[in-house]
């Protein structure tokens, strides 16, 4: 897949995504409002349905504390018999038409009581003035306990609310006693469990002291199996709030009537799973895009992008080196028009330039070899026939003939072979003609070896490339040397190459000198001028090389003072060049 396929399909693939996550952060969003609205409005019906049942409750209790048979019942000992059935008559009525009631009676200030019917037997083991509604009931004038367990009467423990009421004697304005229903727990916990809320959701109850009136896990919680978060129930002072708790969304609503607080418990994990049908929707939806736009990216990029498939075939056909490549004229009117064009027109410049070039390299390279060659004949040749001059002078007619001859060879290899390769046997025949010109020169004081390893003598090098560094070792290291020194020429194969070691044990080099042996403005000292002329040398060699061979090949030099150098000279083995006899 092309870059503009790639580009495109990212560029929408980046949007469906992101119109993704907005939908879905929106969506998850819309349906948290929703369920908190929902779950608030449940909890709100639930605390509506529980004050209209205990105000209708309470209503019972006005009734009953200001009943007079109730108050004669309590103060009367003479006709407490008859007020007692009519009390209990009463009583009866109220458990007759309302199954949620499980006790209702009175307990008189002076002892006197009455619990649904006169038969009924208080338990012997309770003394109901330390029971804890009964003392707030006393307290408050009127109280809703939370659940318990009423024990008042003698062998039952029914699990109970009770709705409790002083009794006042409206003659004397005292209290006598204190009316009381106890509603059936069941009377409460089916107004909370029938809310749907979800299988993980559910509703529960607390008063105002933080104790549980109603909850689906009672049991649990008194065992402390299960917990809840009442302290964030108690310490809000809204009369309906929201919050989140260890993974849950609690709403609240607190009635002004009971002062209990209903709180609904939604499962946020359960809430959430009904956005999946509406991510896997958007999953389908971001999958159809994404393929219609891989699709349009496929029609849309061939046409784009064929011309400039073809000017990239060409292009690297080029970087190869081939730029015998044949490039139609693009006469469409647009960018890709234009750059084929510019193309065309720079692969005929680059063409003509390579020619211009290769042209150029090949007399730069005849140029620099004429002029190496050149370089070493006048100054040399005064010096060689000075030699022959005064060897002849002194009758020494073996060393004239031997020099005149070796000075012969050095000319004739160095002027009538034009070619540029040669083999390293030859370089190394005219490297010794030279050395037996300079041997003789300095009577006995330069001592020379050449060792060519077995097998490269016939391999072809370039020519000229030893003797400028013999005539180095010569001028600028074995001749300050007191005693005269030796020069050793080696040539070897090395790292799959050809490596030709010359090495003198002159006077050396300083580290300043090593530096810049590739100076070609040389060193400002006393001996410029023979440094100038070295660098000059030096650097020659070393550019014919890397520019015959490449960079990697060249000279390399070490030297120590009072030691000696050693200058390397690395080529290539290279077969079937073609070089003169």
């Amino acid at each position: 897949m092309g870059q503009i396929n790639l580009s495109f399909l990212l560029i929408v693939a980046i949007a469906v995504v992101s119109f993704m996550l907005v939908s879905i952060s929106r969506s998850a969003s819309a349906l948290k409002d929703n369920s908190i609205k929902y779950t608030q409005q449940l909890v709100q019906m639930v605390n509506d349905n529980i004050d209209s049942y205990i105000e209708n409750m309470e209503n019972i209790a006005q009734i009953v504390t200001r009943n007079s048979d109730v108050r004669s019942y309590l103060l009367s000992e003479e006709n407490r018999v008859t007020y007692g059935r009519r009390v209990e008559e009463q009583f009866l009525t109220f458990k007759d038409t309302r199954k949620d009631i499980y006790n209702v009676g009175v307990l008189g200030h002076n002892g006197s009581y009455l619990i649904n019917m006169r038969s009924i037997a208080i338990n012997p083991h309770v003394l109901w003035e330390s029971l804890s509604w009964y003392r707030k009931t006393l307290n408050e004038k009127e109280a809703l306990s939370s659940s318990h367990v009423q024990n008042l009467v003698y062998g039952e423990y029914p699990w109970v609310v009770t709705i409790s009421k002083i009794i006042t004697d409206p003659v004397e304005g005292k209290e006598i006693g204190v009316f009381f229903v106890d509603l059936n727990y069941s009377s409460i916990s089916d107004l909370a469990e029938n809310v749907e809320l979800g299988s993980k959701s559910y509703v529960y109850i607390v008063d105002e002291s933080g104790d549980i009136v109603y909850h689906p896990k009672q049991q649990l919680i008194y065992g402390g199996l299960w917990h809840e978060d009442l302290e964030g129930v108690l310490s809000s002072t809204k009369t309906s709030d929201n919050w989140e708790f260890e993974g849950k969304l609690y709403s609240m609503t607190r009635s002004e009537i009971t002062g209990w607080t209903v709180v609904g418990v939604t499962d946020m994990n359960e809430m959430l799973a009904d956005t999946r049908s509406v991510v896997n929707l958007y999953y389908i939806i971001a999958v159809c895009l994404i393929g219609l736009a891989m699709l349009l990216a496929t029609l849309l990029s061939e046409k784009i992008t064929r011309p400039l498939r073809q000017l990239q075939s060409s292009m690297q056909l080029a970087k190869d080196g081939d730029f015998d490549i044949e490039i139609s004229e693009d006469h469409s009117q647009d960018e890709i028009g234009d750059l084929t064009d510019s193309f065309r027109l720079m692969i005929s410049e680059i063409e003509q330039l390579i020619a211009r070039n290769t042209k150029e390299q090949e007399e730069k390279r005849k140029f620099e070899l004429n002029a190496l060659q050149a370089q070493i004949k006048p100054h040399f040749l005064y010096n060689t026939l000075d030699s022959i001059i005064w060897m002849a002078e002194g009758e020494e007619t073996k060393d004239v003939v031997l020099m005149t001859s070796a000075l012969a060879k050095l000319f004739r290899k160095s002027i009538s072979n034009s070619d540029e390769m040669v083999t390293v046997n030859e370089e190394m025949e005219y490297t010794r003609s030279y050395l037996t010109i300079q041997k003789m020169r300095y009577r006995g004081e330069l001592q020379y070896s050449i060792d060519v390893a077995s097998g490269i003598a016939d391999a072809p090098i370039i020519k000229l490339i030893v003797q400028p560094l013999v005539e180095n070792a010569i001028y600028h290291g074995t001749k300050y040397k007191s005693g005269g020194g030796t020069i050793k020429i080696t040539a070897d194969y090395e790292n799959k190459g050809i490596v030709i070691r010359i090495a003198d044990d002159g006077v050396g080099m300083s580290k300043e000198q090593l530096a810049n042996i590739f100076d070609d403005k040389g060193q400002q000292g006393k001996d410029a001028q023979l440094d100038e002329h070295r660098s000059v040398g030096i650097l020659n060699v070393h550019q014919r090389i890397q520019l015959h061979y490449g960079d990697e090949y060249g000279l390399s030099f070490e030297s120590e003072e009072g030691v000696g150098t050693t200058a390397c000279i690395y080529l290539p083995i290279q077969t079937g060049a073609s070089h003169a006899k």
